[in-house]
């Protein structure tokens, strides 16, 4: 072998090693730190995802024994017998949804027309003094309202039924006997309760209004009203109908105040004064005297039919919300 075949032959000199580059580390370091920050956030919100068909699942388990026996009739059935085993859910539904469409049709005003004040009206001393003061009544526990609907608002309303049977009287809604329990009252002592949560989210969402569309407006002559009505309201749409939303969601499940001025009797009636019952109210009540598996399950199976409603009713607030915002960026 030539001299030259075994230059080209023997391997190369080695190299000397080069320095490692700090940068590189740190690149990798910060590869992983993100990529375990990714699966734990990851975990985190599947565990939220597995927490609600957990429950779902356990609702849809133990309410068996009822919809084997009533099936789907259990929804649309208004009789409610335990000693006869004959279960019916329609009462529970009406009362829960016609006593948070009482508290929608009395807190949204209120609320919506609060946050107006608040964000745009009052000075920004008085507005927080009073923030303060409606976030506080968010904080008060169910079982007082409750004891405060007996002892204050049960006979309010039941010396108003007079009034409101004669101006109103040819109304379904306001005839029949003056008990002072009944929607009428369940309904308002829920309007108290879920006006906190409009009123502050929405006073968030309307200062959230870019200052310089308000300023725009006024300098194109626009009233302060026709200020709030075409530029702040429309741009706070989405926001205010999710406060609104996330109050129905909170009056649908309500359980203490309004099993205390309700009336728990399940009969369907137009009248408001009537006593009815609500769906947490019944559990709440007949779930310890439950003596059967077939009461037990036809409880759960309440219990899950509620929890379907909250589902739906969020659904369609997302679905809202979401056409809002789009309608909204089309137009800008």
């Amino acid at each position: 072998m030539s001299p030259v075949e075994e230059l080209q032959q023997s391997p190369p000199p080695l190299s000397p090693a080069a320095p490692p580059n700090p940068l590189r580390r740190i690149r990798l370091s910060e590869r992983a730190g993100d990529r375990i920050f990714r699966w734990t956030m990851l975990a985190f919100g599947a565990m939220v995802m597995i927490l609600a068909a957990g429950i779902c699942w356990e609702l849809m388990r133990n309410s068996k024994l009822a919809w084997d026996a009533f099936g789907f009739k259990f929804l649309i059935t208004s009789v409610w017998d335990p000693v006869m085993e004959v279960y019916g859910a329609l009462p529970f539904i009406y009362g829960t949804i016609v006593s948070s469409i009482i508290a929608l049709m009395i807190a949204v005003p209120l609320g919506v027309g609060s946050a107006i004040f608040l964000a745009e009206l009052a000075p920004k001393k008085v507005s927080n003094i009073l923030t303060f003061f409606i976030e506080l009544l968010a904080a008060i526990p169910s079982v007082i309202l409750g004891l405060m609907g007996i002892f204050v608002l049960v006979p309010a309303v039941k010396s108003a039924q007079p009034f409101l049977t004669k101006t109103l009287g040819f109304l379904p809604f306001f005839q029949g006997h003056a008990y002072g329990i009944g929607l009428l009252t369940a309904g308002i002592i829920l309007a108290i309760m879920i006006l906190p949560y409009i009123t502050s989210i929405s006073r968030d969402v309307i200062l959230s209004v870019p200052q310089v569309l308000k300023e725009a407006s006024l300098g194109l002559g626009a009233t302060h009203w026709e200020m709030v009505r075409m530029v702040v309201l429309p741009y706070a749409r989405s926001g205010i109908l999710g406060s609104i939303f996330l109050a129905l969601g909170r009056a649908l499940g309500e359980t203490m105040a309004v099993t205390m001025v309700i009336g728990n009797t399940p009969k369907i009636s137009l009248s408001l004064f009537d006593p009815a019952y609500s769906m947490a109210a019944v559990i709440a009540n007949e779930f310890s005297e439950a003596t059967s598996d077939l009461y037990v399950h036809s409880l759960i199976a309440i219990a899950l039919t509620l929890f379907a409603i909250t589902i739906i009713v969020n659904g369609l607030a997302r679905l809202m919300i979401y056409k809002t915002t789009l309608s909204k960026g089309r137009r800008s």
